[in-house]
């Protein structure tokens, strides 16, 4: 017997895979002996007792009442109680759902507990095991180590109830989960995972079935894929060029900048560079527009690529430094790595036009000391000679997130955002959008636009089995329709269900997403700042918010997020539901809202940053509108 629970302690021991925080007891195990500190006394015991069958004599009843898959997360509910063990306060109980694979590796997800006349059932419970009630909802997508996805195994699945009788002891009881086949459509349900890093792409199926042997779930998780993305596809060779390139386009691209810099600086140059963008589009179209419009001596050069990842040529590597040492005006638009380690010549300016608007999310120099932050020896950044912000109000973040002095951040206002305050404009992009796409005629438009998860471009995803497809399309297809405008750096799959395609259309592909503010009743979004333009609108917004917790954790805002969306906060799909049923959207936090993040409200923001940083008028009006 003494072996047999030896064995079990170890591997429990060795079980690095567990979800809950839960700590081990450690011990000590030899040939003949099991030592366990007397501090940890009282966590074995239970665990000890059952292993070696010493709480047989408790006898459970437990049910699943609730159980429904949405893609590979799993919601139920039901209760779990010990005969004869009281469970009136709800601190001395624990239940817990337990996965165990092939190898006796455990997962434990603690599930919450509730009083069981919550869960409105016609059963009769005695009022001693008030809090046997649970329920819980597990994203099998996002179980592991860095919200990967439940390991590569086949598992059976328990439930665990703790109770603690204060003066005795406490016990724990494991047990299936009982005939749940009702639960599962056709009896089984199957869907895929996937997770994504900017070296590593992962896809799983996942399959879960009834075991009528042992009477629980079992679920198999099975990797499909796992490679580096960078070493697929066509362009595989042009991104992974080897040692030569990199020297090239570091140590020869400074030497080149610095040679060119001994030419004179022409005073007319204007050089559009990007590496977010392969086209005018966004902030630089608004700008270079207002430029040709005005019909000024410019000289006009442009360095365009879709991504960090598309490499530049040896040829456009020369061209790049040549432009950039030989330039009066460098305008960017988002992060640019090759510009941060030259020294900018004198008088000339590096001008960023980021491309978000208002100050939302941390970024840059605000992130030191999280995950995925800058060095505070790194660079980027911190060579603009000028950037633009919509209110003087973010000025300070925006200095602080450049790394800049907030002497060089102007409230211009943001150039695309000049499009808001043209009616002839909006009602243009309303009756071309509607002619394009009739099925918009008639209905009211939801437009779903969340910003991507992941540390940035090379592990961007959106999971979208957090959304109940069935239940937006049972609730809201009568009288609304649903876009969906996922981030572009978006890598994982998402397919609209074929029986759905009367209420879903993915406009993901669809480039300007200020024209489809302008059909759109109503925004739901997260920590995205397109709220900043629709807030323009006076149109209600709703912050779904899932994962709210883990996302101030890891990348925090310059406000408190609560208090700071125009719109309420909604965590479920039955929450977005029900908001747009009672038109419950907060509608009077907009107005401050817009009022504190804009200081210019005229649609003139692309002739101020031309007068302002190009031609270097001061005597710009700095009152709000």
């Amino acid at each position: 017997m003494l072996s047999r629970v030896k064995r079990r302690l170890r591997r429990m021991r060795s079980n690095n895979a567990n979800i809950e925080a839960i700590n081990e007891p450690p011990l000590l195990v030899d040939k003949d002996r099991i030592i366990i500190s007397r501090d940890n006394l009282a966590d074995s015991i239970p665990l000890i007792n059952q292993m070696v069958g010493e709480d047989e004599k408790l006898i459970p009843k437990r049910k699943v009442t609730f159980m429904k898959w949405n893609g590979p997360i799993l919601t139920l509910k039901g209760y779990y109680y010990l005969e004869n063990l009281p469970m009136l306060d709800e601190d001395l109980v624990k239940k817990r759902l337990v996965l165990v694979s092939k190898m006796g590796v455990r997962i434990v997800i603690p599930l919450q507990d509730i009083p069981f006349n919550e869960l409105n059932l016609d059963e009769n419970i005695d009022h001693l095991y008030k809090w046997s009630g649970f329920k819980g909802e597990i994203n099998f997508a996002t179980l592991s180590k860095n919200n990967s996805p439940l390991p590569d195994s086949e598992y059976k699945t328990y439930l665990e109830v703790e109770v603690h009788v204060p003066g005795d002891s406490r016990y724990v009881k494991q047990f299936p989960l009982g005939n749940i086949q009702q639960f599962l459509n056709n009896g089984f349900h199957s869907t895929k995972m996937e997770h994504f890093t900017a070296k590593r792409e992962l896809k799983f199926n996942l399959l879960v079935t009834y075991d009528q042997s042992v009477k629980t779930l079992k679920i198999v998780s099975s990797k499909l894929k796992d490679l580096d993305p960078s070493e697929m596809g066509l362009d595989a060779e042009e991104t992974s060029r080897g040692l030569f390139y990199r020297f090239y386009s570091s140590f020869v691209f400074k030497l080149l900048y610095k040679w060119y810099c001994l030419r004179p600086l022409k005073e007319n140059k204007v050089l559009f560079a990007s590496d977010s963008r392969s086209d005018m589009s966004g902030n630089f179209a608004f700008v270079y527009e207002e430029m040709l419009k005005r019909d000024l001596p410019l000289d006009y050069h442009f360095m365009l690529k879709r991504g960090v990842g598309q490499k530049k040529t040896y040829k456009e590597i020369r061209e790049l430094a040549y432009h950039l040492a030989t330039s009066k005006f460098i305008i960017l638009d988002d992060f640019y790595p090759m510009v941060y380690p030259l020294t900018i010549r004198e008088n000339a300016e590096l001008i960023q036009l980021w491309h978000a608007v208002g100050a939302f999310k941390t970024f840059g120099f605000s992130r030191l000391g999280r995950p995925g932050g800058p060095s505070p020896k790194s660079r980027n950044h911190r060579n603009y000679t000028k950037a633009i912000v919509s209110s003087k109000s973010v000025a300070k973040y925006y200095a602080e997130g450049f790394g800049i002095d907030e002497a060089k951040v102007i409230a211009t206002g943001i150039p695309r955002t000049d499009i808001f305050f043209d009616e002839k404009y909006k009602e243009q992009v309303r009756t071309e959008l509607l002619e394009e796409f009739p099925f918009l005629r008639g209905k009211k438009v939801i437009t779903f636009a969340p910003t991507f998860r992941g540390n940035g471009q090379q592990s961007a995803y959106y999971p979208m089995e957090v959304l109940d497809l069935e239940k937006l399309y049972n609730e809201l297809k009568d009288e609304y329709v649903f876009l969906f405008k996922i981030h572009p750096f978006v890598k994982n799959d998402f397919n609209i269900p074929y029986q759905y395609s009367d209420f879903f259309y993915d406009f993901s592909s669809y480039r300007e997403i200020n024209n489809l503010l302008f059909i759109t009743d109503v925004l739901i979004t997260d920590y995205s700042s397109v709220c900043f333009e629709y807030a323009l609108l006076n149109k209600p917004m709703l912050f779904f918010a899932y994962d709210v917790e883990e996302y101030v954790h890891k990348r925090d805002f310059y406000f408190d997020f609560i208090s700071f969306i125009p719109g309420p906060l909604l965590r479920s799909t039955e929450g977005i539901v029900q908001s747009i049923k009672k038109q419950d959207f907060k509608m009077e936090k907009i107005p401050p809202f817009v009022e504190y993040f804009f200081d210019h409200r005229d649609g003139e923001s692309s002739s101020r940053v031309i007068d302002e940083l190009i031609l270097g008028k001061n005597d710009i009006d700095e009152g709000k509108e």
